[in-house]
């Protein structure tokens, strides 16, 4: 029990994708504070709340959307409380002056550049209109705070580490090669043990599972090229427009497809191996659990194996007589050979410079030392 809970934390000592994600928590929460700090003790404004929670809100996952965002949130600001106002001045503080101020606020939510705004604008109005409209200090006030706890948002974020995600978007795609690697793996292990249907229904849950993983990849890369832009480090240039994670991320999805159609043809045939001749079953079996390996441990000169062994196979099959599974070899084959020579160029390409983090729990025997 106590080595499972160990790995469990040194893989979570090591996840670059947790720390970037323990490193952004702590950024927002350093925003917050020194905001609060600045207005708060330094100028002492009457309400100072909305210069936290101004850098809570404007602190983001990147650079450029933390500049995007704040620019928003200052729009947002001023619209809100200039709409409290007049809202206040005409009609005072009533239920009704309360129901106009929410729905013109959520109707200008709906223009394209403050669309993402529309709380913001509802919630900072409600709040100026009903703790004060009529003291020109505390609208102004309400001004400074936000643009306070913009202002420290931005510069948290630019000054402290600016996040580059890259070895976010190179961990997630390190992790789905590795699973397509495992997928193949099993379904090889469950052709040799006789797989039953739930077996192949199994395989296909795990190629639609590796389809969210993709979707949730492409995310993380098309953040990875966001984090780049206005940021400072050095090494942001090579991330503006990464094309060979694209070509990866494509060549992963075919293989998933393919991995799905190879699963759906053994769902077909209700004997499966037990109809084939062992000229073909031993010997692409064999081939199906040496590609996932190859895939799980990125080795190309693997992969180039097994598409020689495959070619080899394919040739030595059309030699002999043909027989009634001959549109099932054929459709075994091809979807192993694309598997392949998509994975070969992933396999190629690591490794992509996501390494793990050199973090783990001290041993026993260190800690008796």
């Amino acid at each position: 029990m106590w080595q499972d809970m160990r790995t469990r934390i040194d893989d979570r000592l090591g996840d670059p994708i947790w720390w970037n994600e323990v490193l952004q928590l702590a950024k927002t929460v350093l925003a917050a504070v020194i905001a609060w700090v600045v207005a708060d003790s330094l100028l002492d404004l009457p309400q100072p709340f909305l210069a936290p929670w101004a850098a809570l809100l404007v602190v983001h996952a990147t650079v450029y959307r933390t500049f995007s965002r704040g620019a928003q949130q200052v729009a947002a600001t001023f619209v809100a409380v200039l709409l409290a106002t007049g809202v206040g001045e005409a009609f005072g503080l009533t239920t009704a002056s309360i129901a106009l101020l929410l729905v013109v606020a959520l109707v200008l939510g709906a223009l394209p550049w403050l669309g993402i705004e529309a709380t913001t604008i509802a919630t900072t109005g409600l709040v100026v209109l009903t703790t004060g409209f009529e003291d020109d200090v505390v609208l102004v006030s309400r001004l400074v705070d936000t643009a306070i706890g913009v202002a420290v948002g931005l510069a948290v974020n630019v000054l402290v580490w600016p996040p580059l995600r890259r070895s976010t978007a190179v961990e997630a795609m390190d992790r789905i090669d590795d699973a397509i690697g495992e997928l193949l793996v099993d379904i090889a292990g469950g052709l040799g043990d006789g797989c039953q249907d739930e077996d192949v229904r199994a395989w296909i849950d795990r190629t639609r599972d590796l389809d969210g993983d993709l979707d949730r990849a492409w995310g993380l890369v098309r953040q990875a090229q966001e984090s780049a832009r206005m940021n400072p480090r050095r090494s942001a240039r090579s991330l503006r427009d990464p094309q060979e994670w694209h070509g990866l991320l494509r060549r992963m999805e075919q293989a998933v497809a393919e991995a799905r159609s190879l699963a759906r043809t053994l769902g077909g045939q209700s004997a499966h191996r037990e109809t084939w001749g062992p000229q073909f079953a031993d010997a692409w079996i064999e081939m199906l659990a040496d590609a996932g390996r190859a895939a799980s441990a990125a080795d190309p000169e693997a992969m180039d194996d097994v598409r020689r062994r495959l070619t080899t196979l394919s040739d030595d099959l059309r030699a002999t007589e043909r027989s009634a599974e001959w549109p099932v070899y054929g459709a075994l084959i091809i979807n192993l050979r694309n598997i392949v020579d998509a994975m070969s160029q992933v396999a190629a390409a690591n490794p992509l410079g996501g390494n793990r983090l050199p973090l783990r729990l001290p041993s026993r025997a260190v800690r008796a030392e």
